[in-house]
């Protein structure tokens, strides 16, 4: 992608395509002390109230900057690659590549935690690892006073649900949730019956004495992946047929309808929704739930098969931080009077990643 100049127009080309950039597109981004907020980045002025057939009275070009002077006399100074990654659509984010793995990974992406990690290049190598595989594992976390609140939000703000600003993972009498109980729990995706699902989860272990217990996980973007290249119509009808989610307990009913596997806009993976035991498949015809139920059958032999679940032994002061839209997690069962098995959960969401991430890149210019 080039920019190019023509009687005072500015022109961005493709691939052979050739398209005029608006001018008053270019007046909205005016950077100079007088126009916008130096540490908020924010407008000192509203651009709904400019004249809308501003035109370009002087351009010029360099192998860095574009220099515009307009015909109410303001000037400004753009960089061209600022220009180029606004016409590229593309967040640093999706930059990112991910990674498919399955139980023959071997690094545990695990990084030592210290005091100062937020503010310090490793975090940032840290949440690369986060976005490559779906998860990382902090080490030597501190287990007191509840210091998983510190630590979500040290990275963005911990998202509040039903179960709390955080929770206890412990077995309990007349629990809400089979996570408060000591049974294996099989590959499933936290809080299906949300809107919005809550995209990141924490897990921090504090105590644990059983034998038992192992945490699980499962990297559903590789599974997906399996699924469409070796069951074409599995994958679609997944991707296509709406199930209501349900949770119920004696203080709250949350409902939610969405698709198991969920595309994004150009067809590529977005989230997984599973979780066996909470959802409802919508009446249709017999032939359609054949084929439903056929492919749900597929996709969860694959998310329980060995062959795409690693396990591990969370230690005391262990924290896991994990993508609720791309990994299943699960554990496996464990002896209650062997002794104790006491892990903190929370939820943070995506912006909380994204912008600490976007942060530390500006910080060390990476």
């Amino acid at each position: 992608m080039k920019i190019k100049l023509s009687d005072n127009k500015v022109f961005f080309e493709n691939n052979g395509l050739k398209k005029e950039i608006h001018p008053f597109w270019l007046r909205e981004r005016v950077n100079g002390e007088n126009f916008v907020d130096k540490g908020t980045q924010q407008r000192l002025f509203d651009p709904t109230e400019l004249k809308g057939n501003i035109e370009i009275k002087n351009v010029s070009l360099s192998d860095r900057y574009l220099k515009v002077t307009f015909d109410d006399g303001v000037k400004t100074e753009l960089t061209i690659q600022s220009i180029l990654n606004e016409f590229s659509n593309i967040s640093d984010i999706k930059f990112i590549e991910k990674i498919k793995w399955d139980s023959s990974l071997n690094n545990l992406n695990s990084f030592e935690f210290n005091n100062n990690i937020f503010e310090e290049k490793i975090m940032y190598e840290a949440l690369i690892s986060f976005y490559k595989y779906g998860f990382v594992i902090f080490k030597n976390v501190p287990t007191e006073n509840n210091f998983i609140v510190n630590f979500a939000n040290s990275i963005g703000s911990i998202r509040r649900t039903n179960f709390g600003e955080f929770f206890n993972v412990k077995s309990k009498p007349n629990p809400n949730d089979l996570a408060y109980t000591s049974l294996s729990l099989a590959p499933h995706t936290d809080n299906p019956y949300r809107n919005p699902v809550p995209c990141i989860q924490i897990l921090h272990c504090i105590e644990n004495e059983v034998s038992g217990g192992n945490s699980t996980l499962v990297d559903g973007y590789t599974v997906t992946e399996k699924l469409k290249k070796d069951h074409p119509d599995y994958f679609k009808i997944l991707t296509e047929i709406k199930v209501r989610y349900q949770f119920i307990d004696q203080d709250v009913i949350l409902e939610d309808w969405s698709e198991m596997i969920k595309l994004d806009e150009n067809q590529n993976f977005k989230q997984v929704r599973f979780s066996p035991r909470l959802d409802f498949v919508p009446l249709m015809d017999k032939e359609k739930l054949d084929l439903y139920y056929d492919a749900r059958n597929k996709i969860s032999e694959l998310y329980n098969s060995e062959k795409y679940r690693l396990e591990f032994k969370l230690m005391p002061g262990d924290l896991l931080m994990m993508d609720n839209y791309r990994l299943l997690h699960g554990r496996t069962s464990y002896d209650a009077n062997e002794g104790n098995r006491f892990l903190q959960g929370c939820y943070i969401d995506y912006d909380s990643t994204e912008g600490k991430l976007k942060h530390l890149k500006r910080k060390f210019n990476i």
